[in-house]
Formats: C-alpha cells, sequence, structure tokens
C-alpha cells in the first residue's frame, strides 16, 4: 500500500515535470519560463498552482474586447483633430518614435499644447486641488493610490465641494492600492454625489476574468477641457511609506492633450463599469504650441507598448541618456539595449534610489550594477528622498513622464500612462531636475561594486531569478 501510494506520487509528480517543461515555455517569453521551469521542477506541487494563477498576464475574451472596442474609438476620436498632428522634422529621433507610440497605444502626436513639469510634491498636490476647485463641468481622477490621509482627505474634500457646485465628478481607484482610500472615502463622496468605481476589483468573478495580480498603475486627472495631470504621484502624503519621503514628477498639461487623457479615463471607466462616457476631441489650442503624444500600456493591448518604446528611445540617443526610476527590474532586450548604447559612446546615467522600500526587488536590481558598469552605464544613487519618479530623457529633444517603472511589471503586467514630450523647452527642464538628482547622489564605481561579500551576490542572484513575480 505504501509503496503504491509512493509510486503514484512520483509519478504524478514527473508528469508535472514534464508536462511544464512541454507548456511553459510556450506559454511565456524565455526569462520568465526560466524562472517558473526552476520552481515546477523543485516544487512541483507548489509550483504548478501558482503558473496557473501568476505565470501568464492573461485576460478574459471581454476585457480585451472592451480595449479594441477603446482603441477603435480612440482612433475614431482623433480625426476632428487632423489639423493638429504634428509632423515631426525628417531624421529626427521623434520621426521613429512618434509613428511607433502611435501604432502601438492609438495616440497621433499632438501639436498646441503646453507642458509643465511639477516636481515639488505638495506644490502638485495644491495645484491639482485649485484646478479641482476651478472646475465648472466635470473632474475625472483615475490613481494607483488612493490612502487615508491628509492628503487623500483633501483631495475627497475638494470632490465634494465640486460636487455640490453641480460639477460632474468621477473617481477610479486600483482596487488593491487604493484600498484603504476607498474603504475610507467612497461612502461619503458617493453621497455628495461623486461617481466613484474600482478598477480590477479583487474579487472572485473578477478573478476569474483576469489574472488576479494585475494592476491597474495609472495616474491620470482631467479637469474640464482645461487641465490633465499625468506622473508618478499618487493621493497620498510624501511619507506613506515610513521612513522613505517620495520624490515624484508630475506633468500638468494644456492643449489637445488633455482630450487624449480623458480618452485613457473613459476607456478604463468602460473597461470597468461597461458604461461609455462622452469625450470631446475639441480643446483649446495654447500658444506655447508644445508637441505631446500620449502612450498607454497594459496586458490588454496586442504588445508590450512601455517597454517596446523605451527600448527604442534608448536605441534613438546619440549623446545623452538618463533613466529615472524607483525600481528596476528589466528585461533582456532593456538591459541590452542599456549595454550597447553605453559601448557605442552614449553618455547614459541611471538615476536609482539609494533606499528602496522593496527588499527583493532592491537585492534582484542591484545583480544588474556589474554587467552595466562594466559596459560603461553611470549608476547614480539618490540619496535625500525615495525617488518614486519615472522619467527618462533622450538627448535634448524627447522627454517621457508617467507612471512607467523600468521593470517587468510595468512593461507586462501593470496598466501604466506615458506621455512623451517633443520639445526642447520641457527636455530643458527635466534636465534641470536630472542635474539635481546627479548633484545629490552617489556614484557607483565598478572596482568598489566588485568588492562587495559574496553571501550578497548569492542573494542578488537569487532575487534575480524570481523577476517574473516582481
Amino acid at each position: 500500500m505504501n509503496w503504491s501510494l509512493g509510486a503514484t506520487l512520483l509519478a504524478i509528480d514527473w508528469a508535472i515535470r514534464l508536462a511544464a517543461l512541454w507548456w511553459i515555455p510556450r506559454r511565456s517569453p524565455p526569462a520568465a519560463a526560466r524562472t517558473w521551469l526552476l520552481l515546477v521542477f523543485f516544487l512541483p506541487l507548489l509550483g504548478l498552482p501558482l503558473y496557473l494563477l501568476l505565470g501568464q498576464p492573461w485576460l478574459s475574451g471581454q476585457r480585451r474586447e472592451r480595449q479594441g472596442q477603446a482603441s477603435h474609438a480612440i482612433r475614431e476620436g482623433q480625426i476632428p483633430q487632423r489639423a493638429l498632428r504634428w509632423q515631426p522634422p525628417p531624421a529626427s529621433p521623434a520621426a521613429e518614435t512618434a509613428p511607433l507610440v502611435e501604432r502601438l497605444g492609438d495616440f497621433m502626436p499632438v501639436r498646441g499644447n503646453a507642458v509643465e513639469l511639477l516636481d515639488d510634491y505638495d506644490g502638485s498636490i495644491r495645484a491639482l486641488i485649485a484646478d479641482i476647485d476651478a472646475a465648472r463641468e466635470r473632474v475625472h481622477l483615475l490613481y494607483y493610490l488612493m490612502f487615508d490621509d491628509a492628503v487623500g482627505e483633501a483631495v475627497a474634500a475638494a470632490l465634494a465641494r465640486a460636487a455640490g457646485r453641480g460639477v460632474r465628478c468621477r473617481l477610479l481607484l486600483d482596487a488593491v492600492g487604493a484600498k484603504p482610500g476607498y474603504r475610507r472615502f467612497a461612502a461619503p463622496l458617493r453621497a455628495a454625489g461623486v461617481e466613484v468605481e474600482q478598477m480590477m476589483p479583487d474579487n472572485l468573478r473578477w478573478r476569474r476574468s483576469s489574472r488576479m495580480d494585475l494592476r491597474n498603475h495609472r495616474k491620470i486627472a482631467v479637469i474640464d477641457d482645461h487641465v490633465g495631470y499625468v506622473g508618478s504621484q499618487n493621493l497620498a502624503d510624501a511619507m506613506f511609506v515610513p521612513g522613505h519621503p517620495n520624490r515624484e514628477l508630475v506633468a500638468r498639461a494644456r492643449g489637445p492633450i488633455v482630450s487624449h487623457m480623458e480618452a485613457v479615463f473613459a476607456s478604463d471607466w468602460y473597461m470597468e463599469t461597461g458604461r461609455l462616457l462622452e469625450v470631446s476631441p475639441v480643446r483649446p489650442v495654447h500658444d506655447e504650441d508644445m508637441a505631446a503624444q500620449l502612450l498607454p500600456s497594459g496586458p490588454a493591448y496586442p504588445f508590450g507598448n512601455a517597454g517596446d518604446t523605451v527600448i527604442s528611445l534608448i536605441h534613438l540617443a546619440r549623446h545623452r541618456l538618463v533613466l529615472t526610476t524607483p525600481y528596476f527590474v528589466p528585461d533582456d532586450a532593456t538591459v541590452s539595449a542599456l549595454r550597447i548604447a553605453a559601448l557605442s559612446g552614449v553618455d547614459v546615467h541611471l538615476v536609482l534610489s539609494a533606499t528602496n522600500n522593496k527588499a527583493v526587488v532592491r537585492l534582484a536590481q542591484q545583480a544588474y550594477y556589474e554587467e552595466l558598469l562594466q559596459a560603461g552605464v553611470k549608476i547614480a544613487l539618490y540619496k535625500p528622498h525615495f525617488i518614486h519618479a519615472k522619467h527618462m530623457s533622450v538627448d535634448d529633444s524627447i522627454a517621457l513622464v508617467g507612471s512607467i517603472n523600468l521593470d517587468i511589471r510595468s512593461f507586462a503586467l501593470n496598466a501604466e500612462i506615458g506621455l512623451l514630450c517633443y520639445d526642447q523647452r520641457v527636455v530643458a527642464r527635466m534636465l534641470e531636475i536630472e542635474a539635481d538628482y546627479l548633484a545629490h547622489s552617489e556614484m557607483l564605481s565598478l572596482e568598489r561594486w566588485r568588492r562587495r561579500p559574496s553571501w550578497k551576490r548569492s542573494l542578488e542572484g537569487l532575487a534575480r531569478l524570481a523577476d517574473s513575480f516582481m
């Protein structure tokens, strides 16, 4: 009897391993397949159910169909803006980037915008609340985090005041990231007349329609036809992670690009509720006449919009490239692009935080340092704050700011948003911000980094193997 049971368990054990060897490489990218196969081969009975739950960024047919419908509506909705289409200069980096981003994320580049980069955490929140207080028609907010704290309270109060004036207010919150704010503010806001919905609800019904750890990581605000915000900043105090005061970067935009931000909000609203919103393509053209383009990304799209765009921008750099991110767990293509850029003579700076609120992520990203330093990438560890900002500059011609981290989660699993600015004034402002980062950072040296203890190298290697779970 015992022998029969043991033989049965052994047969099941090896059947799982062999099935995984046949199934997983067909369904997952090579790096992710490697991680999952290791787990399944060592712990078959644990690895198999984990892979079925978390192994692929799958979405239900309904959610993919709604994204397709939204993409079609977005493209059709831009027809009245044809005269505002921005034409990049021939042979410029933008001449290659803009068509790629349009094919990936549906939005054409438009001129007639004004874009202001907000680097002051409290000042950005004050500006958002002031714009909500000035609203006359509608306020649309979409955020990954909203906490039960002073910032959450202030934004909720501004929404209630706006609704009291007859402004149509809608609030979309990620069901996991914004759970504290949703629990605290959803009921009183609804009583005040604000429509509040959750994105990717954390319940069994939703889990049957999508992989359970997919999240909407976007941060978008649209007020009337007047102004829109995208960036890294959530609706939370700067100290929402104890001991790690955040530094953020937010783009406050006016002009035709605001209608594109509202189209992304309407797309997510439809994705979650099935209810359609009217989005007017008409927005006042601003005298500053900046060219900008919106890049939404996420698993509902057929391609990896964020990752493809970042890698393309890295390859297009000719002189200087600065990438800023709090979480750096890249795929092989991103590492290769950074290495090639540095070896080609591009001055590549990677700005990371000296502190990190995720220990495993910190170890995983450190596993990439030696290879990048050896190729000539300059790694700067910013000290004064936890640098939660997510942006990059390419030479003096392109700036990208938004919610996109340089990690596999942002590239493949999360819904993200990015704003590309093809204007030297915006890039010059970003270069000022980056210069301040570098002035307050510790620069890693290859010689010193190689002297770290061997046990730390081992932990970094183990953490890197888990990149598909991060």
